[in-house]
């Protein structure tokens, strides 16, 4: 018979965010213990959650990173849902071992779609042939997406993601947990709550109004404490990595592109990256890149470039990703890893008026590398909500118009997360009320799983 138990991730969260600004968190810190959480490199979010929920490392669950080159398809694949991609058995398949009883409600953390959890919802817009995206999420058994919006209206998604990014999204989370878990009862919730993350990635996390965002995410989670509490299900609050300030960008692609790597196709007036085609180009992930080379001659060289770009702090080749557990075939020849202060953008373009059109819009499936500055909207713009409201307009009229109002200025960022040597005070963290002795002070994020099934099963 296992213990109820759910899982709350605060992604961001860290000991230096936890005050008199956040009192839930404050009690349930005093109520428990507080450990440092340890995460994989890199520390991004695909790769960390990959990582507790197998237990095992990246050379064996395989999520390199959020988005990696597919090297038969010759294409870059970032944020997929399959839960095939991950290596691995999933805490939630050895607890159904020990407890055939057992069942599992996954909220929104990632790879959750077509997953062996009994019941699971995650973000999932429309499309339609328009050109139109219209908020959406997807559920099993697909029900439960019916009848959680039918309750709480539709999932916010433009303030899931985008410079719309609030609350909203987290609340509207944990609302939908609550209801879910009430209907389902499972065993073992996981809820991801996002809010944090993107607060400091935009302002980072000196800023003023941090304590705001915290304060807001704290409400959600006391709620969500109070509401697992009330059913006798045990909490674990845990994040995925500390994020740093960050003043630099470092723009692989265009140092590459200087050195006659990329290649590049003309369309219609602006630049596209032809990934398939370039001797070799970088996936730009946070604070870490994957460079795959296509002519394995060419490493030492591509090696020796790296090394001499200012903002780079680790360039590791095969081996070096061996010693690491990072060796994957889907990862990079090199690995990247940037220096302090430091990340990486995708951008290959040297001439912003040759962007490509999706460069200025949320797109996250078109960019090669993950995009930072769809938090924000273009300085530029005048009257950004008359621009995107006319926009709209269009849009609903049936009309075909590009929302392109996404900044390419990369100074604008002023958080980012990826890289291990972070200072103390920002690192991620663990907290439970049980009393686990066997746990150490610091906690390598492959045995947060062990923590899980402790929980469901002491």
């Amino acid at each position: 018979m296992s213990n109820p138990t759910a899982v709350i991730l605060v992604v961001g969260l860290n000991e230096s965010l936890i005050g008199a600004w956040s009192p839930n968190l404050r009690r349930f810190c005093a109520e428990g213990r507080t450990r440092k959480l340890l995460p994989v490199l890199p520390a991004v979010t695909c790769s960390v959650q990959s990582s507790m929920l197998t237990g095992r490392s990246i050379s064996e669950h395989g999520i390199v990173a959020n988005g990696w080159f597919d090297r038969q398809a010759n294409e870059v694949r970032f944020w997929k849902q399959s839960n095939q991609l991950v290596g691995g058995e999933k805490v939630w398949e050895t607890a159904r071992k020990r407890d055939p009883e057992f069942t599992c409600l996954n909220m929104f953390w990632w790879y959750n779609m077509y997953s062996s959890a009994d019941y699971s919802v995650t973000p999932r817009p429309i499309y339609k042939a328009d050109g139109r995206k219209i908020p959406d999420c997807y559920s099993h058994p697909c029900e439960l997406r019916d009848e959680l919006q039918s309750e709480l209206g539709q999932f916010p998604l433009f303030n899931f993601w985008g410079p719309g990014s609030s609350i909203k999204s987290s609340r509207w989370i944990a609302d939908a947990t609550v209801i879910a878990h009430k209907k389902l009862d499972p065993a073992l919730t996981l809820v991801y709550l996002p809010h944090l993350d993107y607060a400091l990635q935009k302002l980072g996390p000196d800023h003023q109004d941090i304590k705001k965002h915290v304060s807001q995410i704290d409400e959600v989670v006391g709620d969500l404490l109070s509401y697992f509490d009330s059913r006798s299900a045990e909490p674990i609050i845990v994040s995925e990595y500390g994020i740093e300030p960050v003043s630099q960008c470092v723009p692989i692609n265009r140092i590459l592109r200087e050195q006659d790597c990329i290649a590049i196709r003309q369309e219609m007036g602006t630049e596209l990256l032809d990934a398939g085609a370039s001797e070799a180009f970088a996936v730009a992930d946070h604070q870490i890149a994957h460079v795959y080379i296509k002519n394995g001659q060419n490493i030492d060289r591509i090696l020796e470039v790296c090394k001499k770009v200012p903002g780079i702090e680790q360039v590791l080749d095969k081996d070096a990703q061996s010693k690491l557990r990072i060796d994957h075939q889907r990862s990079g020849d090199i690995v990247l890893v940037a220096a302090q202060g430091h990340w990486f953008s995708y951008h290959y373009w040297l001439d912003d008026s040759k962007a490509p059109d999706f460069a200025r819009t949320v797109d996250i499936y078109r960019k090669p590398g993950y995009d930072p500055c769809e938090l924000f909207i273009d300085p530029a713009i005048g009257n950004p909500k008359l621009t995107i409201a006319l926009k709209l307009l269009k849009k609903k009229l049936g009309f075909r118009t590009l929302m392109d109002v996404i900044p390419l200025d990369t100074s604008l960022v002023k958080g980012s997360h990826g890289r291990l040597e972070t200072p103390e005070d920002i690192q991620p963290i663990l907290i439970t009320r049980k009393n686990l002795n066997d746990i150490p002070e610091k906690v390598l994020c492959e045995k947060v799983r062990d923590v899980i099934l402790e929980h469901l099963f002491a």
